[in-house]
């Protein structure tokens, strides 16, 4: 038997490998999730009947109907996306307007702020947690959105000023000087010209802040302390009692919890990933 011969049989039996490690990943990856929606549609006695079934006698949306009936569980999603649009939000604007300052200008303390920028994205949040904790008392924020909001975006900014940075590198200096020729100014240069190009690497920052803050439980578990200040992991993590577990509804709100996140990425797929690539491999 030749090389000819030989090496197709090779780059099939890899492809056959390749196939079976991504089956299993996503099998592993998928079975929990699938357990978590089937559970959402069961009652606490039966969710952990043997052998497990998917479907069975108690399938209902009694656990989807307490949740969208109950006033206090509605208001953790509604603290959930308010917070996280915010943070997203406000995490846009300053990480594109520090990111066209650090690709475009040089001025003083430029290579030390870029340090303290990877520095602060080098650094485990949960290290932060007292220091942050003492600010925001001090600052009389405590049980506020407002703490929420500053604490998250002390871990956003970092990640968007550099992603948006090495995005603003890939594009040419020449866009800017043609809109100056015309009379434009630095804001129309951002704003009108690199911002639209820069979508990809503008939605990848603006889905991974969104995920980061919809998804953060210890800080707001620390920062705040009322339940109408809860947000939607602090919500499911209540369901926890001290002599029982609500599991039918933490199920269910864990995949109402899902949706946003799930619904961000699938729409914004294509951008996330071009975003996410230029602006670390180009940058």
């Amino acid at each position: 038997m030749n090389k000819a011969t030989t090496r197709p049989a090779k780059n099939g039996f890899a492809k056959g490998l390749t196939l079976i490690g991504l089956v299993l990943g996503a099998l592993f990856a998928g079975l929990p999730v699938l357990w978590m929606f089937a559970a959402s549609f069961k009652s606490n006695t039966k969710i952990f009947a043997y052998p497990p079934q998917l479907i069975d006698e108690s399938f209902s949306f009694a656990s989807y109907i307490e949740v969208f009936t109950n006033p206090e569980q509605l208001r953790y999603f509604f603290n959930s996306y308010l917070v996280s649009a915010l943070v997203t939000l406000f995490t846009l604007i300053v990480g594109i307007l520090a990111g066209y300052s650090f690709s475009r200008f040089n001025f003083r303390f430029k290579n030390i702020l870029n340090l303290i920028i990877i520095g602060v994205q080098s650094v485990p949040p949960i290290t932060l947690m007292i220091p942050y904790f003492g600010l925001i008392v001090a600052f009389g924020l405590y049980n506020s959105y407002w703490a929420l909001i500053f604490t998250y975006m002390v871990f956003t900014l970092s990640y968007a000023i550099i992603m948006m940075t090495g995005y603003f590198n890939t594009l040419p200096r020449e866009l800017d000087e043609a809109v100056m020729i015309d009379g434009g100014s630095s804001f129309t240069i951002l704003w009108r010209v690199l911002v639209p190009i820069a979508l990809p690497g503008v939605v990848s920052v603006g889905v991974y802040t969104f995920m980061l803050a919809w998804n953060e439980f210890l800080f707001a578990l620390t920062l705040t302390k009322t339940n109408d200040m809860r947000t939607v992991p602090i919500g499911i993590q209540l369901l926890m009692g001290q002599h029982s577990f609500e599991w039918n509804q933490m199920m269910a709100m864990s995949v109402l919890g899902s949706l946003p996140v799930l619904l961000l990425f699938l729409v914004f797929q294509r951008y996330f990933i071009a975003g996410m690539s230029a602006g670390s491999i180009k940058g």
